[in-house]
C-alpha cells in the first residue's frame, strides 16, 4: 500500500435501533490491522428523529462528510434504492442494498449480504440438504439469503412473509420459488430440509421467536440472520430440539469484510474478522 493510501477509513451505518451494533468496532479493528485509522459512524434514524424514507438524504449527508461509503440495515435496505445512481448485479436483482460506495458524487449500491451469508452457510452448515428451504422474511435480508440459497442449489424455495404481496414480488424478482404467509409455516417446515430466519424478530428491540418451538425437529437445520443477541430465542429453541444451527455471527463478519473491500479496495482478512465478531459478542455478553 502506498504511503498516500494510508488515510483515515471513514464509513458508517444507516438504520433503526443500531446503538448496540458491532459494526463500528468490527470495521475499526480490521481497518487498523490493514494500516488505516478507522472511523465508523452510526446514523440511527430513531435517535436522529428521521423517517426510514429519509434514508436517501442521510446517505447524501454521509457522502458530504467525506466518508468512503455506508452500510445500510433494517428498515432502509430497499427504501434507499431509488436514491442511488447505480446498482451491482446482485443489488439490482434483489432491489435491496446493504452497502453504498461513494464514487465521487455517484452513489453505487451493492449487496454483500448475499455473498456473506453464502460463505457463512458453507462454513457452518456444510453437508446439509438444501433441496427444500423456507426463508422467513421478504425484506432486504430475506431477499439476500433467498438468492444465496438458490446459488447454493435449493430447488424448492418458499418465501414466507406477513406481507403476501412483498413475498410474491420477491419470488417474481428472483424468478424462482413460491410465496406464502405465516399460517402456512407448520406444513412448510414439516416438509423442509432447512429454515432461514430473516426478520427482525429476536433482535433486542423485537424479542421472541417468529417460529413456534414445536415446529422444530432434529432433522431440520436452522439458520439465523439476527446476531444481537448471538443466541436468539429461535436458536435456543432449535438447539434444544436437536437441530443443526447457524448463528448470524459469521454472516455479519463476512458481509462486513465484503463491504470493507468495496470501500477500501483492499481485501480484509476473513478469518481475523470472524475472530473479531466472536470476541465482540463475548464482550457484549459479559457486559450484559
Amino acid at each position: 500500500m502506498s504511503a498516500h493510501a494510508r488515510q483515515i477509513y471513514g464509513a458508517g451505518l444507516i438504520g433503526a435501533g443500531i446503538g448496540s451494533s458491532l459494526s463500528p468496532a468490527l470495521h475499526e479493528r480490521e481497518a487498523r490491522r490493514l494500516g488505516f485509522d478507522g472511523r465508523y459512524r452510526l446514523f440511527d434514524i430513531d435517535e436522529l428523529g428521521r423517517a426510514p424514507e429519509d434514508a436517501g438524504r442521510l446517505v447524501r449527508e454521509a457522502r458530504d462528510l467525506g466518508l468512503a461509503g455506508v452500510n445500510v440495515t433494517h428498515p432502509c435496505k430497499q427504501l434507499v434504492v431509488p436514491d442511488l445512481d447505480d446498482l451491482s448485479p446482485d443489488a439490482a436483482a434483489l432491489n435491496a442494498v446493504n452497502t453504498i460506495v461513494f464514487d465521487g458524487e455517484r452513489l453505487v449500491g451493492h449487496n454483500t449480504d448475499t455473498t456473506g451469508f453464502q460463505e457463512a452457510f458453507q462454513r457452518g452448515l456444510a453437508g446439509v440438504a438444501v433441496d427444500r428451504v423456507v426463508v422467513l422474511g421478504a425484506g432486504g435480508a430475506g431477499a439476500a439469503v433467498a438468492l444465496a440459497m438458490l446459488n447454493l442449489g435449493t430447488r424448492e424455495l418458499t418465501i414466507v412473509d406477513v406481507d403476501d404481496a412483498r413475498a410474491t414480488e420477491l419470488v417474481e424478482r428472483l424468478g424462482a420459488g413460491r410465496a406464502a404467509t405465516p399460517p402456512a409455516l407448520p406444513e412448510l417446515i414439516a416438509a423442509a430440509d432447512g429454515l432461514v430466519h430473516a426478520t427482525p424478530t429476536g433482535m433486542a428491540a423485537y424479542p421472541g421467536s417468529a417460529v413456534p418451538a414445536e415446529l422444530l425437529r432434529p432433522s431440520l437445520w436452522v439458520a439465523e440472520v439476527v446476531y444481537m443477541p448471538l443466541t436468539t430465542q429461535l436458536l435456543h429453541d432449535a438447539r434444544a430440539r436437536g437441530c443443526r444451527t447457524l448463528s448470524g455471527a459469521a454472516m455479519v463478519a463476512l458481509q462486513a469484510a465484503g463491504s470493507m473491500e468495496l470501500f477500501l479496495g483492499v481485501r480484509p482478512n476473513r478469518e481475523r474478522m470472524l475472530a473479531h465478531v466472536q470476541e465482540l459478542t463475548a464482550d457484549a455478553r459479559q457486559a450484559a
